[in-house]
Order: C-alpha cells, then structure tokens, then sequence
C-alpha cells in the first residue's frame, strides 16, 4: 500500500470511534466528547458520582475511550449500530 494511501486509512480508521459517538445523538455540540449535562439528557439516572466515576482522566468530559470502558462496565448502554 502505498504511503499516502496508508495515511488516509489510517486517520479514517481512528477518526470512527469519534465519529460515532459524535453521531450518537448525546453529543448534542458535536465535539467528539460527553458533558456531564449532555449524558444525563440522555441519561437522567446518571449522577454526578457515576460521571466521575466514567471521566477516568478528571478532565470533565468523557472521551471515545471512557465510554468505551463505562459501557463495558455496564455504566452506560452499548452504542447503536
């Protein structure tokens, strides 16, 4: 394969878990992370303790990796699709 070639199917092969959550409906401004506000729209059952609890690295925002675990954990539904 030739280099450049790579290079696309690459950035498109890591850019897909972004793009689906981005997708999900929950990221409702559509920058690829989860508020604590836009999971519990979708989530109202989700308090602020299991938001930490998901937000492993404290930044405030779940990320493609934290909801990955969160789901596998069982805190948060799979995704659709």
């Amino acid at each position: 394969m030739k280099p450049k070639n790579l290079a696309v199917v690459t950035a498109f092969t890591l850019g897909l878990p972004t793009l689906a959550l981005a997708q999900s409906g929950a990221d409702t401004d559509g920058d690829g992370v989860l508020t604590f506000e836009e999971v519990q729209a979708a989530l109202p059952e989700v308090d602020t303790d299991t938001f930490s609890a998901m937000d492993a690295n404290g930044d405030g925002v779940l990320d493609t990796d934290e909801v990955a675990i969160a789901q596998e954990a069982g805190l948060l539904p799979p995704s659709n699709g």
